[in-house]
């Protein structure tokens, strides 16, 4: 790094970045070299290679970003350079936009990378004027909280923006080099651990558990409390904990105000915090006839299954667990979302329940083509309810087991 925060990328020809996984199934485990290639790699390269906007690249901490960045710089094919965001002497040229100093600081360079540009205040207004004035390269933005940079980069940048998310690990990136069996013999640790990248490159569980407890803590709250002012970080811990002990029901705003002793308004504009922070994120429920469905009530879910355990402080193994059907809801909505997200699907998302009590743990609208999900945790499927097929009988149905959930969350079960 320079005096002037910037880290001049070196070209290489490493096209990938490696990390250590521990899988096996019974007896057994084998640590083996792995290459993950990062879904969206391709398709941001592409963009910055083919026309003049800017590429910006949200997601939360700790998932990859910056690796990721590197990795496109390095194989860009031509100058690049990383400014980062957190450096204070980065953050005063930035936010000067004194156009003159910035363009002294990228001279020489076909593509500029603003990392952790959250730190940044007004980078969007920076990046205008860049643009405005006629800078001829490509331009990468990450960050994490992505709403809040979103909107203004977005209201500043109209029209001259493609926007990225990377989420924590994949199941279907794992899939890109793993097959079915060891894909599945990697099954009971995630559902506990979770899939964040640092994770991958660790042997022993202390280790696993003491990163995510680190991450859970120290990086989590840190981006919360920077995006909301929030004064009372032990508000939001406690609000978390329960959120976490109730992961795929129904909350109640008003009861979870209670439990905390906020009211329902505070609590709503926390859990809207841990939405644009990556924390989390909500389920609404779906109706086409709102006398006899349940829209009122949001499911929450969280973006990670290690998460959600660090917030309760509770590893233990798979096998003895009581909160499976939990665990294994929350790893199926949040691997679904990710894998609708790296393939473009641009639907909505639901879960299904009357005040009869008829329900389906998930379902899907696209193109006028509508599916339910019911998601069982052995390896006997059930039916669709009646109710379903008599209000919806164009809807598609499927019940997803261990016998069939790769296919959901890797590839084949598709909504529109």
């Amino acid at each position: 790094m320079d005096d002037h925060g910037r880290i001049p990328i070196i070209l290489s020809n490493m096209s990938v970045y490696r990390e250590f996984v521990l899988f096996g199934r019974g007896n057994g485990a084998i640590i083996s070299s792995m290459i993950i290639e990062r879904t969206i790699t391709e398709d941001i390269l592409r963009r910055l290679h083919s026309d003049r906007r800017i590429v910006l690249l949200y997601g939360p901490r700790q998932s990859g970003k910056t690796t990721l960045a590197r990795e496109i710089l390095k194989r860009f094919g031509r100058p690049a350079i990383m400014v980062n965001g957190e450096d204070p002497r980065a953050q005063e040229l930035w936010s000067s936009r004194d156009l003159r100093r910035i363009r002294g600081q990228i001279a020489g360079f076909d593509l500029v990378c603003v990392d952790e540009a959250q730190h940044i205040p007004g980078v969007e207004l920076a990046l205008k004027l860049l643009f405005d004035e006629g800078f001829k390269g490509s331009l990468l933005v990450t960050g994490s909280s992505s709403p809040d940079i979103a909107r203004t980069a977005k209201e500043a940048l109209t029209g001259r923006t493609w926007t990225y998310t990377l989420f924590p690990i994949a199941f279907s990136e794992l899939g890109r080099t793993m097959s079915d069996y060891d894909l599945d013999g990697l099954l009971p640790e995630k559902l506990v651990l979770g899939l964040y990248p640092g994770l991958l490159g660790m042997e022993s569980k202390a280790d696993k558990v003491a990163h995510l407890l680190e991450l859970s803590s120290a990086y989590l709250y840190k981006d919360v409390l920077e995006l909301g002012g929030i004064r009372n970080p032990r508000k939001l811990r406690d609000l978390l904990r329960f959120l976490a002990y109730q992961v795929g029901s129904e909350v109640s705003y008003q009861e979870l105000g209670r439990q905390t002793s906020m009211s329902a308004d505070t609590v709503i504009s926390y859990i809207d915090l841990l939405e644009k922070a990556f924390v989390l994120f909500r389920l609404g429920g779906y109706s086409r006839n709102l006398r006899k469905e349940i829209t009122r009530k949001d499911k929450v879910y969280f973006f990670d299954n290690g998460i959600r355990n660090a917030l309760i402080d509770d590893f233990k193994d798979w096998e003895i667990r009581p909160d499976k059907g939990a665990l294994w809801e929350n790893f199926l909505v949040s691997e679904r979302k990710k894998y609708n997200a790296y393939r473009g699907w641009h639907g909505g998302s639901w879960f299904w329940r009357t005040h009869t009590g008829a329900e389906l743990d998930y379902v899907e609208e696209a193109d006028g083509s509508l599916a339910g999900f019911e998601f069982k945790l052995g390896k006997r499927a059930a039916s669709a309810p009646a109710s379903w097929t008599t209000v919806y009988p164009e809807a598609g149905f499927e019940c997803i087991t261990r016998d069939n959930y790769l296919e959901f969350i890797v590839g084949g079960i598709r909504t529109g």
